[in-house]
């Protein structure tokens, strides 16, 4: 059942009732108040300019263990190689227009809406959207941007102008917080190589939610 959400009632069904793609409800908005409940319930927004809000609770969760981040031997390589600056909350608001004007592979424009960049342009000013922002030779080479849920980093996007750097960023966000879960939401290839696995929800549920 996808239940239909009111903009006067910020609340969400218990995640365990999404259907099997994870969909769980319809409608309501953007608010900080409700974005940060959905968060910290395991639920995240993923829709288009052609649909209303979609709200998600996989069954399953793509996550990264920072402390298990496979690094391969190139990358460690050019880590060492000094050749990009990364920095950290810096612009945010450039990450996020580069993570949603980035082609992607099988996918037609873009599910980071205007409507969505603002949304978390506030998150962003009132401390819970946070962006690491790769640099080479003083220009934006890629980063990626997300939401600090404590202990848990929920991942939202990435973009690279210059092959390997939102890697970097990543390799940074690893090395550098101290997260014990960053959220890559669904599956990819490239992030299962450098060490992501699907835990279930229930298991996601209790890092979220347990004392650091």
């Amino acid at each position: 059942m996808i239940f239909q959400l009111e903009n006067h009632n910020i609340s969400f069904p218990p995640p365990e009732l999404a259907e099997d793609d994870g969909l769980l409800a319809v409608g309501g908005d953007l608010s900080p108040q409700r974005l940060l409940l959905a968060y910290r319930s395991g639920i995240f927004p993923w829709y288009s300019d052609e649909t209303p809000i979609l709200w998600y609770s996989p069954h399953e969760r793509f996550v990264l263990v920072p402390e298990k981040v496979t690094i391969s031997k190139s990358m460690r390589q050019l880590i060492k190689a000094d050749k990009f600056v990364v920095t950290e909350n810096t612009a945010f608001s450039d990450v996020i227009r580069a993570c949603a004007s980035s082609p992607r592979k099988d996918q037609d424009g873009t599910w980071i809406t205007s409507e969505m960049k603002k949304a978390y342009t506030k998150l962003h000013q009132i401390g819970f959207a946070h962006s690491v922002e790769v640099w080479y030779k003083g220009t934006l080479a890629g980063g990626l941007y997300g939401i600090s849920m404590g202990p848990v980093f929920c991942g939202e996007s990435m973009f690279s102008f210059i092959s390997n750097a939102s890697k970097v960023a990543l390799i940074w966000l690893c090395q550098n917080r101290n997260y014990r879960l960053i959220d890559c939401q669904i599956y990819s290839g490239h992030l299962e190589r450098m060490g992501a696995e699907l835990i279930s929800r229930e298991e996601y549920m209790m890092e979220l939610t347990r004392d650091s």
